[in-house]
């Protein structure tokens, strides 16, 4: 699904390819209608949302039954508003859910110096992988058009353009409340952050991802780092052979 979702971002299509992923991904469809993290696991919520996007923008209608299945059971599992953060990055990156729905992930946070109580150093590389690419996208927010036929608003039990704060606060729950108040808080700051701290910022993240792609092994060794770097580099303007 990630793969499908990627190809479009890059503006790239190979329509037997797709067929042979849509035929996969409908084999790997769970008897309930949903679509899980590893062979014979439960439902995962984020992954049949991912799932029928990819199989939508393949060209799968939304009233085929195997749709229909996945359908129901989102809607019944809280809908596409409780997917995790990922997910929620990948649909506002296609314009199913609105930017300020993603979680707060200022690319200043390249500029922290080691003595910070936090910085990428405390982290393990894995993490690193996964969120300087993400750091780019959201400094970034790119958008990428899809026609409403093939958009996903089906799936949400509230319309998506109408959501704001999908992390709430919760009562018992101080250390998740601290973070939602500083996620609220970053939000609010961003668009006064000057234009050179952030220039800073982005050249500092993409000269990380440059040097940590060298090699057969890519970012991390892993697709969703690799897609987040893909993404980022086009974002900053490589080139698709330097991709």
């Amino acid at each position: 699904s990630e793969y499908v979702l990627l190809q479009i971002f890059l503006k790239r299509s190979d329509k037997q390819r797709e067929e042979r992923i849509a035929r996969y991904l409908k084999r790997r469809q769970n008897g309930n209608g949903s679509w899980s993290l590893y062979h014979g696991g439960p439902g995962n919520l984020s992954a049949t949302v991912k799932a029928y996007f990819a199989l939508k923008l393949i060209g799968h209608s939304a009233d085929e039954p195997h749709m229909v299945h996945a359908r129901h059971w989102i809607l019944t599992n809280g809908g596409a508003e409780k997917v995790n953060v990922f997910t929620r990055v990948a649909l506002a990156i296609f314009g199913q859910l609105p930017w300020r729905t993603v979680p707060a992930m200022p690319v200043e946070i390249m500029l922290l110096p080691r003595w910070w109580f936090f910085n990428l150093s405390r982290v393990s590389y894995w993490s690193r992988c996964v969120i300087v690419p993400l750091l780019i996208i959201f400094a970034k927010r790119p958008v990428v058009k899809v026609d409403d036929r093939l958009g996903i608003a089906e799936l949400f039990l509230t319309p998506p353009s109408t959501l704001r704060h999908l992390d709430k606060f919760h009562s018992g729950e101080p250390l998740r409340n601290v973070f939602v108040l500083l996620d609220r808080f970053l939000k609010v700051i961003d668009p006064v952050i000057p234009n050179w701290i952030r220039g800073r910022a982005l050249k500092r993240a993409e000269n990380w991802m440059r040097d940590h792609t060298k090699g057969e092994g890519g970012v991390g060794a892993i697709y969703p780092a690799m897609a987040n770097a893909a993404m980022a580099l086009k974002l900053l303007g490589s080139d698709e052979d330097d991709e």
